[in-house]
């Protein structure tokens, strides 16, 4: 039997020669190109950045004899999604001045800015920090943006889990001072512009970060906001008489798929132990370590720690685990998860104030004829001033409303002739879409651009059923990479090829229950169709209670074909 260490894949090499991530990219950033090299391309998803190109101009520019249109996609690390008014403003100044005019909420509650130019990135990054947001670790083979329930409580509960965000932020944080010789010390002085930076050294990641990405998110039981099940890791929060006992620990969720490839898949978290709230940090650096340690480097495809979990098995994960932190960990309380609220239209925060929280359709801002999204945004951070949450469905909550001012917010809203959360049909508020083209360099169909008309197409006959107001996620991906967390999702479409996608079924908006493969291959102008037929079918043989999600995955597939044919349509 060979003893020979497994072929590294190429990233692995990368990493390591990269000096912490720095990489050749100062000198690439001074070199007249538009463009940088594909080293560094790796590492700068490190930094918070994509390089992207233009597809709806490929063509074009093919034609006459040019090469890409290439830009930067920029995301923001934002913590459970809180941001200032002050820094939503900065952002949509930013995406005017530097991006293409619009701005992205992710499905991870930050930000991202497309079409930003390579000669711009430097300054793009540096005013993103001088507001006291960042974009390292946005992105790359380490701990992403930190998930947490959005909703603005006066209870010690809420509170809590808002403060193991920012201690998980911290600590799992990427140490190497690279970040802050590229962005935030002047080229030309060497003389650093903003305060940070230390020596070369990361205690929790080593020289070659994780085998792949890493994502958290901490949820409570009845309300799944956040998609815990979906995550790498999972706290999700153990509340005994009103205040926070410990957490559940799940490990091992994640959605990506290569379809090519039949070891690829997407994968729920499991149950692992229970932690308390002063163990919760060390918890979560153990199991990166272990995920350092074991995780897949010769093959990135099948890299994220939910192939190390299924591999092992949970109980000998959970062994190393507790190797990894010291000492043996509780095991689970019974408590999961039993609800998910969006937290949009008014909510009483419980202090006084109140909370409003607006669909903004596929996380989109943006200013056109019909919609003045950005120009609603500016002024309702220059008229309230307050915290704004986003939430892991893409939309956005204004908080600490005082009830007086009500009426002004919405008057706000509906001036710049964007629809309120109350005028949003409930199968638009309840579906989310991925950017995929023309600026996802992995897209294989339309997403976000083909989510709005789709849902057009869909909101009258549901209503014609009697299901309008039946609560039901559909998620659209423009790839199996799944950044709209589909798998999951009790209908969901994949782009699977040009104008084609695979139907999913049977998962549901509680988030615990992966979907099955309905149909694949369903051409675009038949999407709607199929999904009509599917919700006839459950219009006629629900049982009494009976979600739409749950309805599909009792019928199973096969079942549910023959009663989709046979509903009658409206």
């Amino acid at each position: 039997m060979s003893t020979e260490a497994p072929k590294l894949s190429p990233v692995e090499k990368i990493k390591e020669e990269s000096q912490f991530l720095k990489g050749t990219i100062d000198t690439e950033m001074a070199a007249d190109s538009d463009h940088f090299g594909k080293s560094d391309i790796q590492l700068l998803k490190f930094h918070g950045t994509y390089q992207q190109d233009d597809r709806d101009k490929r063509l074009e520019l093919k034609k006459a004899g040019g090469g890409k249109a290439y830009a930067m996609m920029v995301r923001c690390r934002i913590p459970g999604g809180r941001i200032t008014s002050e820094q939503m403003l900065a952002q949509l100044d930013l995406c005017d001045e530097l991006g293409d005019s619009t701005m992205k909420i992710t499905t991870r509650q930050t930000l991202q800015l497309h079409g930003v130019l390579k000669k711009d990135l430097r300054a793009t990054i540096h005013r993103i920090n001088e507001i006291q947001l960042s974009t390292l670790a946005a992105c790359g083979d380490v701990n992403r943006n930190v998930m947490c329930c959005p909703a603005k409580r006066a209870d010690g509960v809420h509170q809590a889990m808002v403060q193991l965000t920012d201690e998980l932020v911290t600590a799992l944080a990427p140490q190497t001072p690279a970040y802050h010789e590229l962005w935030l010390t002047d080229p030309e002085t060497g003389e650093k512009t903003l305060e940070g930076g230390g020596p070369i050294v990361e205690p929790l990641y080593g020289p070659t970060y994780l085998p792949r990405k890493f994502k958290v998110g901490i949820a409570l039981p009845e309300d799944n906001c956040i998609d815990i099940y979906t995550q790498d890791l999972g706290f999700l929060a153990v509340v005994r008489d009103g205040a926070i006992i410990g957490y559940n620990v799940l490990v091992g969720g994640g959605m990506g798929v290569t379809p090519a490839l039949k070891r690829t898949y997407p994968a729920l978290a499991k149950r692992m132990a229970f932690c308390t709230p002063e163990q919760a940090v060390e918890v979560s650096k153990a199991v990166i370590k272990v995920q350092r340690d074991h995780g897949n480097r010769a093959d990135r495809k099948v890299a994220r720690m939910k192939y190390l979990v299924d591999e092992w098995g949970v109980e000998k994960f959970r062994r190393a685990v507790e190797e990894q932190f010291g000492q043996p960990l509780a095991d689970c309380e019974p408590d999961d998860v039993t609800g998910f609220d969006d937290h949009m239209g008014w909510q009483d925060q419980g202090d006084g104030k109140w909370s409003y929280g607006l669909n903004i359709e596929n996380g989109r801002l943006y200013d056109n004829d019909k919609r003045q999204l950005k120009a609603m945004m500016r002024e309702v951070c220059r008229t309230f001033g307050t915290e704004l949450r986003m939430t892991g469905h893409q939309s956005i909550i204004v908080t600490d409303v005082d009830p007086a001012d009500k009426d002004k917010l919405i008057e706000i809203i509906k001036r710049h002739n964007v629809p309120t959360t109350e005028e949003t049909s409930t199968v638009r508020r309840w579906s989310m879409a991925c950017v995929a083209l023309p600026t996802c360099g992995l897209a294989i169909t339309e997403s976000e651009r083909r989510l709005p008309s789709l849902i057009d197409d869909l909101e009258q006959p549901l209503a014609k059923l009697g299901l309008d107001k039946e609560r039901f996620t559909i998620r659209v991906t423009g790839c199996p990479n799944g950044c709209a967390r589909p798998y999951n999702a009790d209908l969901a479409l994949v782009g699977k090829a040009k104008d084609k996608y695979t139907l999913f079924a049977g998962g549901g908006w509680l988030g615990n229950r992966l979907a099955y493969l309905y149909k694949d291959l369903v051409p675009s102008d038949q999407i709607a169709g199929e999904i009509v037929a599917i919700a006839s079918a459950y219009k006629a043989n629900r049982n009494d209670g009976e979600s739409l999600g749950d309805f599909c995955a009792r019928v199973g597939q096969e079942d549910l074909t023959v009663m989709a044919a046979a509903a009658p349509t409206p």
